[in-house]
């Protein structure tokens, strides 16, 4: 399969109650796959992975897959920092008819970059499923160097990154480092723009579950060789991006799509909790201005 493009990293909408709310699920699928989205990505930390049970994770996985029924790619998530869990998770997901899997880098416990590399190596061995890895050192503690991402494109299986490191040298240098045909996937939003100039090939977006058809333009305008496109969606996109990140992520976004009523409940899971107001209003002025009312 090609990584190119937008592909969105899906929240997981839940009811009052806190159970899983499918039948929501199954219409943000049809949506993203309407306005012509790239991939979708469950079980992120968009999507709330953290907060899931292991049933409940595979239950996400499989109803993507099933909804989506190959019309794009899915990309589970399926990280842990335990290297065990990630390998289970993973086959789990290649069972269920995943694509690909997207791995949180190993967090807490602070691997050094050996055992990062051992980490991914030992997943990508044991499950048999194409990896991404994900560089996202805010959340982790600790950051994929570009020396180790250059190790890891020659790992059979281990296909690319998405980076949210926040570092665009850092990011020149691990492309730099890394075989051909690896494929770079921003996971910063406002970055995807200069990354792609850097020679990424898309981005797994949460600006994406509110607009995905500007996400997409923006990725295959500048793809396709329109660069002023693809500057002027990213420069009208840019004041919704930076609201649903006022709050830690899944936070705004779900809050967005209550507001568009994309989804009819927008419950997080402690230790989420409700946007406050003042940031709610940023928001909601943000999507006003898009036209995403």
């Amino acid at each position: 399969m090609s990584f190119e493009g937008t592909y969105t990293a899906l929240v997981t909408p839940f009811r009052g109650d806190g159970a899983i709310d499918l039948d929501t699920l199954s219409r943000l699928i049809e949506w993203q796959i309407e306005c012509g989205i790239d991939g979708l990505v469950p079980c992120g930390s968009t999507g709330e992975a953290a907060t899931l049970s292991h049933a409940e994770h595979l239950q996400v996985v499989k109803h993507v897959v099933e909804v989506t029924a190959g019309r794009v790619p899915v990309i589970a998530g399926t990280g842990s920092n335990y290297t065990r869990e990630a390998v289970d998770l993973t086959t789990e997901a290649r069972r269920v008819g995943a694509d690909a899997a997207l791995l949180i880098s190993p967090y807490y416990n602070k691997p050094t970059q050996d055992g990062i590399y051992q980490h991914y190596r030992t997943v990508a061995k044991e499950s048999g499923l194409p990896l991404l890895p994900y560089n996202i050192p805010g959340r982790t503690g600790s950051r994929i160097e570009p020396a180790t991402i250059g190790r890891l494109s020659r790992v059979p299986g281990v296909v690319g990154l998405k980076e949210a490191g926040g570092d665009l040298l850092a990011t020149s240098e691990a492309i730099a480092a890394s075989e051909p045909g690896f494929v770079i996937l921003s996971g910063d939003d406002p970055l995807t723009l200069p990354m792609l100039a850097l020679g990424a090939a898309g981005v797994i977006s949460t600006t994406a579950n509110v607009a995905p058809r500007e996400m997409s333009e923006l990725t295959r305008a500048y793809l396709g060789g329109d660069r002023e496109r693809a500057r002027a969606v990213h420069y009208r996109l840019l004041p919704v991006m930076q609201a649903l990140f006022l709050e830690s992520n899944p936070i705004p976004v779900k809050t967005a799509l209550f507001i568009l009523g994309r989804i009819p409940d927008p419950t997080l899971r402690l230790p989420l909790t409700t946007l406050q107001k003042s940031n709610r209003d940023r928001l909601e002025a943000a999507l006003a201005e898009l036209g995403q009312e």
